[in-house]
């Protein structure tokens, strides 16, 4: 990485001392119903620890449709940590906003429309960004039509999860039918995805800034669940070895990318490198891993945050500067006409 570049990283790494007193009581959501159950436990975890270690009042919370009485207004804020279905997708967000209590992370329309990838990619496809080239599979009948548009190899995908839940790689026409019957099994569209055969790249978003690249590589076949949350082979480059130019351009192409689907606070926005080296966007994670295997910690080191500090910048995000320095809880939609 040369000097201009890093000079463009530490540029970045000037963070804002938060008092933990105004935090008040944090509940850290975690668990859920989702296939990322798991995930999101881990990430909660070290989430709750993380900010504790910082003086803040947090509590955890094992939070699912069953468990909602948890969480009453003596929490001042929360700290969503829940990945995939319900938590990822604006339900919790809907139901924070009806509790009137400040939260990180998107709102509900962000977290909606970037759980969706066939949303998504329409979005950037209306608006000119780039995204590969995709079709949607609702049966079975249409799939050697999508292989002849898409070639071989292709992915198939839920449309509405995440953390490569689901996801499977089709290198023959033979295997089409079961892999986009096992794909459809998780009740929803089926995305048909081209294959990409370049860099597989993430770029962490907080506040607006995008974090330095990050460059994934795995000897599994693609960087699947394994790959992500469990192999201690994966090799991760940060910040990637590209040049200044391509930094500059994907950094940008990443908040774009975020910022068109309505997120906000921090998250997480995944592309690949075509075999010319143009970026192509994949999705975006409103709820980003916060697990020891995690992407968005490993790119805030870089720029000077620890892991707890990271933790705090994320939950100062349910916060807004007054102009006399002081600070308030972010809006959140009013109440009016409710009754008390």
């Amino acid at each position: 990485m040369n000097a201009t570049t890093m000079n463009r990283f530490v540029k970045h790494a000037q963070w804002t001392t938060h008092e933990p007193k105004q935090f008040g009581k944090v509940a850290v959501l975690m668990g859920g119903i989702s296939a990322e159950r798991d995930v999101s436990l881990k990430s909660g975890i070290a989430v709750l620890q993380g900010l504790i270690a910082e003086g803040v009042d947090a509590h955890g919370l094992d939070l699912s449709p069953a468990s909602l009485a948890q969480l009453d207004k003596s929490f001042d804020r929360a700290f969503v940590v829940l990945h995939g279905r319900w938590g990822e997708d604006g339900a919790v967000q809907g139901l924070l906003d009806s509790l009137q209590i400040p939260y990180t992370g998107s709102n509900v329309l962000g977290c909606a429309l970037a759980m969706d990838k066939v949303r998504s990619k329409q979005v950037w496809q209306a608006i000119g960004l780039p995204t590969a080239d995709f079709r949607v599979v609702t049966e079975s009948k249409q799939l050697i039509h999508v292989a002849n548009d898409l070639g071989l190899p292709l992915f198939m995908k839920p449309a509405r999860e995440g953390s490569s839940v689901g996801v499977g790689k089709v290198t023959e026409v033979a295997k089409l039918e079961e892999t986009w019957a096992k794909t459809a099994a998780f009740g929803d569209d089926v995305i048909a995805e081209q294959f990409i055969s370049g860099d597989e790249l993430t770029v962490a978003v907080l506040e607006g800034r995008a974090l330095p690249i990050i460059r994934m590589s795995t000897a599994n076949e693609f960087y699947d669940y394994e790959a992500k949350y469990e192999s201690n082979e994966t090799i991760y480059e940060c910040p990637a070895d590209l040049s200044e130019e391509l930094t500059e351009r994907v950094q940008d192409l990443a908040v774009r990318a975020f910022k068109s689907l309505g997120c906000s606070g921090w998250g997480r926005v995944d592309l690949m490198l075509d075999s010319d080296g143009q970026p192509l966007l994949l999705e975006v994670n409103t709820v980003p891993g916060m697990t020891d295997h995690s992407l968005v910690p490993m790119a805030a080191a870089q720029v000077g945050l620890s892991f707890s500090k990271l933790c705090v910048e994320i939950l100062a995000s349910t916060l807004v500067e007054k102009q006399d320095g002081t600070t308030q809880d972010k809006a959140v939609p009013d109440k009016e006409g409710i009754d008390e």
